[in-house]
């Protein structure tokens, strides 16, 4: 059976550069190393690319995908806004801030994007099932994917996970598995699961398919350099859950400058993570190179991975771009919730918390520039995490009859 993954030609160790075919695997047989994918790319102009579809799709000449992707039934995520946010920029006192705002897609999350090209890598392998380890919003993203592309799925996740998140995952159709454990525990069994007779045919979208899942990140750096009008933000704060999308991200501009698309100038990388759930910013703190797993207790339930896959590689491009990793309390994530809400009229899940908490805690503390233009990530939908917030922000301002005078009594 012949693949088509367009300009990927094999898979590439991280650790030991080892080269492999193109297949469903995820690990070095060498050093058991992350696999990822390698191309040889053609000529790619900025002009084939704004000729593209208002998707992701626009970049398949930079993915493992095949060059009629966009004609096959998918989601079509991507090219979701980049909002100048001048009020927050204020609230902060920085004087280029923008929010490149995830929720946008079509399961309200960025990880509709990742997906997408795992489902193109599920086809070229002839699975029939997709399936994952979430934390939540992929599990929706998988399940929809799933659906719309005419595969089985079946995902697994914390039995404990929001109550939106369960729901939009159940909405699609398939199977969805609670596990009473952590998200590591989880993704352990699914591990299990793929060497198993039960999971014959399974495409695990973040375990034996994760090399051609994670590609799909490449695309929040590709999308925020050509709405910037082809060139690189000096900073970018971005979310750590494994990790996986700040290393991708990178990854992408490094592209973007190999290919003479963007001009080569300096960008910092912020990492961000909920205190709860910190290990890389303990790290980052520490002065380690490598990342101590932790027990998750935290709101920011989509960034609660306490064993990070991608943790040592979001450490060294944090050092290597100048950035740093940080982490902010549970109070700060619901803060930095309504902040950016009543400036830029943006309902973050906790994840977005998380990132505007950091930019206001890196702002304050000297660390971030506010003279530099700044890309802040907004990754999902408050609507999914709406507990978050319980409390006064879900009761009126007031109660009050329908009468001028009771309403002039509240003003």
């Amino acid at each position: 059976m012949s693949h088509d993954f367009g300009p990927a030609v094999a898979l590439s160790c991280r650790e030991c550069g080892a080269r492999y075919p193109l297949g469903p695997s995820f690990a070095c047989l060498e050093c058991f190393g992350p696999l990822e994918a390698a191309y040889e790319f053609g000529r790619v102009t900025r002009e084939d690319i704004a000729a593209g579809p208002a998707s992701i799709w626009r970049y398949r000449s930079l993915l493992p995908v095949p060059a009629d992707v966009a004609s096959k039934p998918n989601m079509n995520p991507g090219w979701t806004k980049l909002v100048r946010a001048g009020n927050l920029g204020r609230a902060l006192g920085i004087r280029s801030l923008h929010v490149k705002d995830d929720s946008g897609n079509p399961t309200h999350s960025f990880k509709d994007r990742v997906v997408a090209i795992a489902v193109e890598a599920a086809r070229n392998f002839g699975f029939h099932t997709l399936s994952c380890s979430s934390t939540g919003n992929l599990a929706g993203a998988v399940t929809a994917a799933a659906a719309r592309a005419g595969l089985d799925a079946c995902v697994f996740i914390p039995a404990d996970l929001e109550e939106a998140k369960i729901a939009m995952a159940r909405v699609f159709g398939g199977k969805l598995i609670g596990i009473d454990g952590t998200y590591d525990e989880v993704n352990r069994f699914c591990s299990e699961l793929i060497g198993d007779p039960l999971g014959d045919k399974w495409g695990f979208v973040n375990v034996n398919l994760r090399p051609y899942y994670a590609e799909g990140s490449k695309t929040l750096a590709y999308e925020i350099a050509e709405q910037l009008g082809w060139r690189l933000p000096e900073q970018i704060v971005i979310p750590i859950a494994s990790g996986s999308q700040l290393t991708k991200i990178d990854k992408g501009f490094k592209e973007l400058i190999a290919l003479g698309l963007v001009e080569d100038t300096p960008y910092k990388v912020f990492g961000a993570q909920a205190a709860g759930c910190s290990p890389v910013s303990a790290a980052y703190k520490a002065g380690h190179e490598v990342v101590q797993p932790v027990k998750p207790d935290t709101i920011a339930k989509s960034l609660a991975i306490g064993n990070p896959a991608d943790g040592p590689y979001v450490l060294d491009i944090a050092r290597r771009t100048g950035g740093a990793v940080e982490d902010v309390t549970d109070t700060e994530i619901v803060a930095a919730i309504k902040l950016l809400a009543s400036t830029e009229g943006i309902f973050a899940e906790t994840a977005g918390g998380v990132t505007v908490g950091v930019l206001k805690k890196l702002v304050e503390t000297g660390r971030l520039d506010p003279e530099a233009e700044t890309v802040v990530l907004n990754t999902g939908d408050g609507l999914k995490t709406l507990d978050a917030i319980a409390g006064e922000s879900s009761r009126p301002t007031a109660v009050i009859k329908p009468s001028l005078d009771a309403f002039r009594a509240t003003v």
